[in-house]
């Protein structure tokens, strides 16, 4: 076999797009037993090989052990081909750990199941007050290709993933080793990795990265985990390998750096209009090309009672546009700028979101004849026009009430919304819809006390033949919009008048 060098091969982090070289592996059979552990694991737990090797993977996954069974939670797994979220473990010195838990299928040459285990700690950084859910969900939805090669180096378990890679289906791996599968340099180096891996026990983790010609035929950078499979003496067994889409995972972290910056930007705003507007320019370009912003015209004017989720029956409540952002000059792609009322067509999803208070996914925007979007001509013009093939619709709701909605659209960007957008989506909106209910908790007060201001004028105001008079109010407290003191003026006899 012709030598290969390593200096392909980064070590430590330098792919710092993903976190999968800190990654806890364990591999469980079809029982949810660990039949094999990882350094990784042990750092992350504190539990050794022989700690953990032969028992039930309840030990340190508390989601096994508050499924009514462990067999229960293994057959929801082979129902949803596998499990993902985030949730707290114990340490084995008692320390609780906030993680995010991947449970990937894993099926080998002879029809067998293994279930992989990965596990990230998802503590926030310092000043970072992303929910651990919504930060697990992020990272834990990005697809990840999983393959265990046994100590000849040959494939013995893998995921579906790698197919969408390279276009190489499962049952061209299972078997055979990595050179015979995908012949060249790269091939070799990895298996050169492997044999270092083996040798070492894992005791350095390696970030590889190449360009895999993908089954699309266009090449993407990739970044691959390897880590040796321990038994209960803590002997080789194996190696899991792990890869990941680096242009994906960095995308990922991207909207993670948004989020920890969208409680700064939204939270410093009082005005609806500014926080609607900022909603919509943290969302471009990171995730959608084309974002708007309606409010219910309530929450802009501080008048009237809130629209409640649910009640808008057949008449839809009046909506202008509070916020926008394009990736393109001028925003060709609203037929509405910001102040303007919204017209909402009947047949959009937005009345059902409206009436559901529940988002909207449309992964792929059909607009074929019979579609909502047939049924809207004008829009079905700009539709075509600005190329939008993906929506997501999420409602902007604060304590039962509707003070909005936010469109989110891709144009540019091939790549259709899925769930992990959605739930960055529905978050972003979320922390905005806070910040619009405290500026419209203001503008109605701003709008009663102004109110006040006018009820405390003297309609009528009389200075007799000695003075001219007019009146004005001038709060004592601007920011608050109310206190002073007012003033009247009585005619007196004589050509004489009372001001109090």
């Amino acid at each position: 076999m012709t030598t290969t060098s390593l200096d392909a091969v980064t070590l430590g982090k330098q792919l710092n797009a993903s976190d999968i070289s800190d990654t806890a592996i364990a591999l469980l059979d079809e029982k949810g037993t660990v039949v094999a552990w990882t350094h990784t694991a042990e750092r992350l737990f504190g539990y050794s090989a022989g700690d953990i090797f032969g028992r039930s993977a309840t030990l340190v996954l508390p989601s096994l052990r508050e499924a009514t069974t462990t067999s229960a939670f293994v057959e929801q797994c082979h129902a949803e081909n596998g499990w993902s979220g985030a949730t707290a473990v114990r340490h084995r010195d008692g320390r609780v750990l906030d993680v995010s838990v991947r449970i990937t299928t894993l099926r080998g040459q002879d029809g067998t199941t293994r279930w992989l285990a990965s596990v990230t700690d998802t503590a926030p950084q310092s000043g970072d007050a992303i929910d651990s859910s919504v930060r697990g969900s992020l990272l834990a939805r990005a697809p990840i290709a999983v393959g265990i090669w046994d100590l000849q180096l040959r494939s013995a378990y893998a995921n579906d993933v790698p197919e969408s890679y390279d276009g190489l289906p499962r049952d061209r791996r299972l078997g055979r080793r990595f050179t015979e599968v995908v012949p060249g340099a790269d091939a070799e180096t990895i298996e050169a990795v492997m044999r270092q891996v083996l040798q070492n026990g894992a005791t350095q983790v390696y970030d590889y990265r190449t360009w895999l010609p993908t089954s699309q035929g266009a090449e993407k950078p990739f970044a691959a985990s390897f880590q040796c499979l321990q038994g209960a003496d803590g002997e080789s067994l194996g190696v899991c390998v792990i890869s990941v889409d680096v242009l994906k995972c960095r995308r990922s972290r991207k909207c993670l750096a948004v989020l920890s910056e969208a409680g700064a930007r939204l939270g410093s705003a009082l005005d609806v209009m500014q926080a609607s507007q900022e909603l919509a320019d943290l969302a471009v370009p990171l995730l959608a090309d084309y974002v708007s912003v309606d409010l219910e015209q309530s929450v802009l004017f501080g008048e009237g009672p809130p629209v409640r989720i649910g009640s808008t029956g057949n008449r839809l409540p009046a909506f202008r546009r509070a916020g926008l952002a394009s990736i393109h000059q001028g925003v060709p792609e609203s037929p509405w700028m910001r102040g303007e009322p919204v017209n909402v067509p009947p047949a959009s999803p937005l009345p059902a979101v409206m009436l559901a208070g529940k988002s909207h996914l449309e992964p792929v925007l059909d607009t074929a004849s019979g579609t909502w979007v047939d049924k809207v001509p004008e829009q079905a013009h700009r539709v075509r026009e600005n190329g939008m093939h993906s929506i997501m619709v999420v409602p902007i709701r604060a304590r039962r009430a509707l003070l909005g909605v936010a469109l989110f659209v891709r144009t540019k960007d091939p790549v259709p919304f899925h769930e992990a957008d959605l739930l960055l989506a529905e978050e972003l909106v979320d922390r905005a819809a806070h910040v619009l209910d405290n500026a419209r908790q203001y503008t109605r007060k701003d709008t009663t006390a102004l109110a006040l201001q006018r009820a405390l004028l003297p309609h009528r105001l009389r200075g007799g033949t000695a003075v001219e008079v007019a009146s004005r109010y001038l709060p004592a407290d601007v920011d608050h919009g109310v206190g002073g003191d007012w003033f009247d003026v009585i005619p007196l006899s004589g050509a004489r008048v009372a001001l109090v």
